[in-house]
């Protein structure tokens, strides 16, 4: 069977839930995505599901939990919320991120002199019309995203990195799968670790290229306008569906990523972007994971 690490994205913080219970849980979700059996190996506690044999429809896998480690206990208790809680450089960020998906011109008093609500609303209603929850995500991406970049909170960057380094470690995986913000935690995981083999590293509604938001704050810092492959990583593969608000510039990762063998804009579901279940359960996602190819 395939050994695969899941690294989460944004809005997984499990209150109430130990890290090893939450990364547990988050595994059976990913499972259940997947459509894998139960592990009875992980089911009496033997993590290493050496036991369970090979029906070639299951994986062994595992889901790095690095979400709270983006709490500070400070920013969570009471004050604002959604978009009125985001401080200045949350929201920067958010509007660097709207400088590529709003129109430059065309609109009446231009999106830029908008406030930052009014932009945000009218994006949801003329991008993503029916799509409920849009300010909440936005809100909700680019807190854990600015708390994990933020030049002042290394130290909250550095124990996510580990983090999820350690869990590579322990598990020792053949495929790391990487989500949303957990692309850019698992980018970073895997440079600082070199030596650290993985045949292939599937980023999922990634938001490695951002522009200005993202990709200018990455550690290592492109050089001449380029990232890279891990050096560890055989075959990186970058799947986004076309309606993923924060996997923009499309196909930006392979545009400005040395190395990336796939980058796809693909539908992958018409209804809820951004969401790993529905990754997770694309016909293009399980190609990749079984190494098919596309066609």
């Amino acid at each position: 069977m395939t050994r695969i690490l899941g690294v989460h994205g944004v809005g997984n913080y499990r209150p109430g839930e130990t890290a090893r219970q939450a990364s547990d849980n988050l595994a059976a979700v990913w499972r259940d995505a997947l459509g894998d059996r139960p592990d009875p190996a992980r089911a009496h506690g033997d993590r290493t599901c050496g036991g369970r044999p090979d029906d070639g429809r299951g994986h062994d896998l595992a889901v790095a939990y690095y979400a709270h480690l983006l709490r500070p206990a400070a920013r969570h208790q009471g004050g604002p919320t959604g978009l009125d809680g985001l401080d200045a450089f949350e929201q920067h960020m958010v509007r660097d991120w709207l400088a590529e998906l709003l129109p430059r011109g065309g609109v009446p008093a231009g999106p830029g002199t908008w406030p930052l609500r009014q932009a945000v609303s009218w994006l949801a209603r003329t991008r993503f019309p029916g799509r409920a929850g849009v300010e909440w995500f936005v809100a909700t991406f680019f807190r854990e995203v600015a708390t994990y970049l933020r030049e002042e909170s290394g130290s909250v960057r550095g124990a996510v990195r580990d983090e999820v380094a350690a869990a590579i470690a322990a598990h020792r995986p053949e495929v790391v799968v990487a989500h949303s913000l957990g692309s850019v935690v698992a980018y970073e995981a895997l440079w600082a670790h070199p030596e650290t083999p993985v045949e292939l590293l599937v980023t999922l509604g990634s938001p490695l290229a951002l522009p200005h938001a993202v990709f200018p704050r990455l550690d290592p810092a492109p050089l001449g306008q380029r990232g890279g492959r891990p050096p560890g990583v055989r075959r990186w593969v970058n799947l986004a569906d076309p309606g993923d608000i924060v996997a923009v510039p499309p196909r930006g990762v392979g545009l400005q990523f040395d190395g990336v063998a796939v980058d796809e804009h693909t539908v992958i579901h018409a209804f809820d972007f951004h969401r790993v279940r529905n990754y997770l359960r694309a016909p293009r996602v399980r190609e990749a994971l079984l190494g098919l190819p596309h066609g």
